[in-house]
């Protein structure tokens, strides 16, 4: 017997009874976790794949890494969306990098995997329902860049010094002092 989303009980629940009906495999849990976060997590794959069509199937891979995976969640190390947002982005990365997509791509027209900028601004006003866009523009330039490489558009370390042209060690130390700004800053804002 299929449940649907309509025969559930619309509840707000805090994120340690979350985890718990999660980790318990309930089912409302389950689709309280996609009403709310889904959007978000769709944005951050989107800039990564820059398509919807391959969008809708990380994110649904996405889910089932998290409804599997989450008795490894440790509120100790992070908060739970900083968690999916890591696994969305790590899936991401990875279809990027399969065979699959890769044999896919020569396979496809280029007009397919243009950069489209007007599609991924709406990703924007969708992903920012936590404000997130806001604290980081409180960030200096340097690091603004630094995040947005690394966490909106999938790029590794390496990847980030070849572009930008400067040392890895460099990166990485410029990196860790972004994302710890970051994480100051989000301890302010919450």
């Amino acid at each position: 017997m299929w449940i649907t989303k309509s025969s559930f009980i619309k509840t707000n629940y805090s994120e340690e009874q979350l985890l718990v009906l999660l980790r318990e495999k309930n089912e409302n849990g389950f689709h309280h976790l996609y009403d709310h976060y889904s959007g978000a997590l769709y944005g951050v794959i989107l800039r990564i794949v820059c398509s919807k069509e391959y969008t809708e199937d990380v994110i649904q891979e996405v889910f089932v890494k998290i409804w599997n995976s989450i008795h490894q969640y440790d509120a100790s190390k992070g908060r739970l969306y900083t968690w999916m947002i890591n696994i969305a982005r790590n899936t991401a990365i990875d279809y990027l990098k399969s065979k699959g997509f890769q044999n896919e791509l020569k396979n496809q027209p280029l007009p397919d995997f243009v950069y489209n900028t007007a599609e991924l601004s709406t990703t924007n006003e969708e992903s920012d329902f936590i404000g997130i866009k806001n604290v980081l523009e409180t960030l200096e330039t340097d690091k603004q860049e630094l995040i947005n490489l690394a966490y909106y558009q999938g790029f590794t370390q390496n990847e980030i010094s070849e572009k930008l042209k400067i040392p890895l060690g460099t990166v990485k130390t410029k990196m860790r002092n972004a994302l710890m700004k970051l994480k100051d800053l989000l301890k302010d804002y919450q």
